[in-house]
C-alpha cells in the first residue's frame, strides 16, 4: 500500500510540474522584435557594467544570464526593499518590497544592454504575468528592471513600448522599469542553484527548457 500511495503522490508531482512548464513555454519569439532605439547606446564604455534584471524564481534568471557571452558574472539577489528585509525567508513573505533579482555583470564591448534585455524578454522570463511567474505567487516573482543609469532606464522603457506596439505577446507587458537603489545578494546556498542541483524537478521543469531556448533562439549569445 505504501508503494502505491508513493507511486501515486510522485504521479500527482510530476502531472502538476508539468501542467506548470507548459506556462513559460508560452512566450513568443522575439528575434524579428527591432526596439526602437532613439538615444544611441554606448557600446564602447570600458570596464564592466552591471545590470538588474527580476522575473520571477532567481535561479533559472541567474543561469540563463550565466550562459550569455560577455557575461562575466550572474548573480541570485534581491531588490526593491531595503537591508532588514534582504534574506529569503523574509522575502518569501511577499510583504518587503523586495523581488527576486539577478544581477548582472557584461562586458558592454561583448554584448549590449539590448541584447541583455532581449533575453530577458525572450528567454528568462514571461512579462506579462503580474506579480507571479509560472507556479510561483507573490510580487517578490514581479517582472522589473532595477536601472542603474539614465541610459539604461531609456532602453528598457524603449524596448517595452517596441515590444507592445507589435503586440509580441498577447496581453500588454507589465515588467517595472525602476531605479536600482541596492542589490542585496542572496544567501550561498542560491548561487548558482541549477548548475549545483540539475535534478531538482523544478529546475528539470521550469529552468533547464530556458536555457534551451536561449541556445536555440540565440545561438552567437550562448556560451557553455
Amino acid at each position: 500500500m505504501t508503494a502505491i500511495l508513493f507511486q501515486f503522490l510522485s504521479f500527482v508531482l510530476m502531472s502538476t510540474l508539468l501542467a506548470c512548464s507548459t506556462v513559460t513555454s508560452k512566450t513568443p519569439d522575439l528575434r524579428d522584435i527591432t526596439p526602437a532605439q532613439p538615444v544611441a547606446e554606448n557600446t564602447e564604455a570600458k570596464g564592466l557594467q552591471t545590470a538588474v534584471f527580476a522575473g520571477g524564481c532567481f535561479w533559472g534568471v541567474e543561469a540563463v544570464f550565466e550562459h550569455v557571452k560577455g557575461v562575466t558574472d550572474s548573480r541570485s539577489g534581491y531588490a526593491g526593499g531595503d537591508a532588514k528585509t534582504a534574506n529569503y525567508d523574509a522575502v518569501s513573505d511577499g510583504r518587503t518590497q523586495h523581488a527576486e533579482s539577478v544581477q548582472v555583470t557584461f562586458d558592454p564591448t561583448k554584448v549590449t544592454y539590448t541584447q541583455l534585455l532581449t533575453v530577458f524578454f525572450s528567454v528568462a522570463h514571461d512579462p506579462t504575468e503580474l506579480n507571479r511567474q509560472g507556479p510561483d505567487t507573490g510580487t517578490q516573482y514581479r517582472s522589473a528592471i532595477f536601472y542603474v543609469n539614465d541610459e539604461q532606464k531609456k532602453l528598457a522603457e524603449d524596448f517595452i513600448k517596441s515590444i507592445d506596439a507589435a503586440k509580441s505577446f498577447p496581453k500588454p507587458v507589465v515588467t517595472q522599469v525602476v531605479p536600482l537603489v541596492k542589490f542585496f545578494e542572496a544567501e550561498a546556498y542560491h548561487q548558482n542553484y541549477l548548475k549545483l542541483h540539475p535534478d531538482d524537478p523544478y529546475i528539470v521543469y521550469h529552468d533547464l527548457p530556458k536555457l534551451e531556448e536561449l541556445k536555440k533562439r540565440f545561438p552567437e549569445l550562448w556560451k557553455d
